[in-house]
């Protein structure tokens, strides 16, 4: 059985969580970053990622593109712009950043099963008003929020 690119991604993702404790920002990686130092982040974030790092997240996703693109917040028109010029605007990219945190910790959460985290991330939730994590994580009040309800299931604390 081939190994997609995308489960290559958490499953690098989750070993990296496995042997060290985990570094705050060490989500970064699913968007195939290696530093997760919040200062070279922050750097990186200004300057703008490169486009690759939205199609990694997005295959870790295996969502269509302009799915994703509508979840990161970028007009149709505007990702063809982007992809030819090879990178994200630096709003953009922190949107990206926003939503590889909520994917990383939902990874956590399912203990790096790929298949239950898509499936927990897109399924509608009553927490978040009928509406599914993924889609509550496009502004950073409902990705805080997403965050509370993870951080709730891991302490197995009924919502």
């Amino acid at each position: 059985m081939a190994t997609s690119p995308a489960s290559t991604w958490a499953a690098r993702y989750w070993r990296e969580l496995q042997r060290q404790p985990a570094a705050e920002h060490q989500y970064a990686s699913l968007l195939g970053l290696r530093s997760f130092d919040p200062a070279e982040l922050h750097a990186r974030v200004e300057q703008g990622l490169a486009f690759e790092t939205l199609e990694r997240l997005r295959d870790v996703l295996d969502l269509p593109l302009t799915r994703f693109a509508e979840l990161v917040r970028i007009p149709s028109r505007t990702l063809g712009r982007r992809r030819d010029a090879g990178r994200l605007d630096p709003d953009e990219s922190d949107r990206l950043l926003r939503l590889a945190r909520i994917v990383g910790l939902t990874l956590r959460l399912f203990e790096g099963d790929l298949e239950r985290t898509r499936v927990w991330l897109m399924k509608p939730h009553a927490a978040f008003g009928g509406e599914s994590p993924l889609s509550f994580s496009t502004t950073e009040v409902g990705a805080r929020a997403v965050e509370h309800v993870i951080g709730r299931l891991e302490h197995g604390i009924p919502l």
